[in-house]
């Protein structure tokens, strides 16, 4: 493990206010790996073993039942998967593969527990994250079961603008499969419903989306705070949630 890498883990919600004694012996206790490209790094089903840190690349978080698959959360730097089987000392419900060559910050899930008992920051850090990660499930479900296919594209672009402040044209963050499976649909029920928008405020130019019209727009959306959510309520591994320049958004 790096010693550059500390300051940026350090800068996350999770670690911020710990102790710094209690961070370095957690650190101590890390170390990274490079992975390559399309690299099944853990199963679902297994015991949770390690919390995972993306220092760089992409990680796609998914899950499957009999021959069906699907998307669950797009991994970026800098932010952890996946918290909350660790601390329960529970077997994965995802499993984890790399979309790019990725270099992982590995932590031992028993030195985890045993630093959640000792440091109270800690511990109220990660029960806020457990909260943000449970909340922004319970939103997804809505937006899959309450909005239509094209309802659910459109509000996706429009979180997507606000989240790079409002800009009226951005690059898709992840390819255009792994987004249709985030938003519960085939690529081409996503590319049907892209193009479906275009008379309603959306240019598409490749992986780029221009937004030409927001009022027209967000009336197909019908923007929520209790299905978007505020922007202040994040978790680390969530697709949607992603920076426009690729980057995933650390957790305040």
């Amino acid at each position: 493990m790096r010693d550059e890498d500390k300051p940026e883990i350090r800068k996350l919600a999770l670690f911020r206010d710990m102790s710094p004694d209690n961070f370095e012996t957690l650190m101590q206790a890390a170390y990274a790996h490079a992975f390559p490209a399309q690299l099944e790094m853990i199963r679902q089903g297994e015991p949770a073993d390690f919390l995972h840190i993306v220092m760089e690349g992409t990680v796609e978080l998914f899950s499957g039942w009999r021959d069906r698959e699907t998307t669950m959360a797009v991994v970026r730097p800098v932010s952890t998967f996946i918290l909350a089987a660790c601390i329960k000392d529970a077997p994965y419900l995802m499993s984890a593969r790399t979309v790019e060559k990725s270099r992982i910050i590995m932590i031992p899930a028993k030195d985890l527990r045993a630093t959640f008992r000792i440091d109270p920051e800690f511990a109220v850090s990660t029960i806020t994250e457990l909260a943000n990660c449970y909340r922004s499930v319970v939103r997804h479900a809505k937006g899959l079961k309450l909005r239509n296919s094209k309802e659910r594209v459109a509000a996706y672009i429009c979180r997507q603008s606000r989240l790079a402040g409002n800009v009226a044209s951005f690059i898709l963050p992840v390819e255009k499969r792994l987004l249709a499976s985030y938003l519960g649909m085939t690529p081409e029920n996503l590319s049907r419903a892209i193009k479906s928008l275009q008379s309603d405020g959306v240019a598409v130019d490749g992986m780029r989306i221009i937004i030409t019209d927001l009022k027209a727009l967000e009336a197909i959306a019908g923007p929520d705070a209790l299905i978007d959510g505020p922007s202040t309520e994040m978790p680390g591994a969530n697709l949607a949630d992603m920076q426009m320049d690729g980057m995933q958004r650390k957790t305040n």
